[in-house]
């Protein structure tokens, strides 16, 4: 599991440092200033929760069978993919209604973190 997480941490960090690269230059000229600073917080958001994904695989190194470890994992790469992702999209496309849900993805990630509040609480 840690190796998956591993993988899964390296490749969202390197989606996320494109797709911020890709914000600065590549849409600055094509959207509205609001909708490029949509696109940048989907961007941080997405590098944040890459970097949790690392913090999964480090510790799934040591406790492999901790479930609220993997639970977590698979919530952060959730809210990635939903909150980072209808970001993109809404500023891409200018659809607002893909704005709603974007919340969605926000509470994966509060539940990632719980789950990895709870780990750290249970070890012993």
């Amino acid at each position: 599991m840690s190796r998956l997480f591993l993988l899964l941490g390296a490749l969202n960090g390197l989606l996320a440092v494109g797709f911020g690269a890709f914000g600065a230059h590549g849409l600055r000229a094509r959207v509205t200033p609001d909708l490029l600073a949509v696109w940048n917080t989907g961007a941080q958001y997405h590098m944040y929760h890459a970097l949790a994904l690392l913090a999964v695989a480090v510790f799934a190194a040591h406790y492999p069978d901790a479930a609220l470890l993997r639970a977590g994992g698979w919530l952060f790469l959730g809210g990635i993919v939903v909150f980072s992702g209808s970001l993109y999209l809404l500023a891409f496309t200018g659809l607002r209604w893909l704005g709603a849900v974007t919340p969605l993805g926000g509470v994966a990630f509060l539940a990632g973190w719980a789950c990895l509040a709870l780990f750290a609480l249970r070890l012993r």
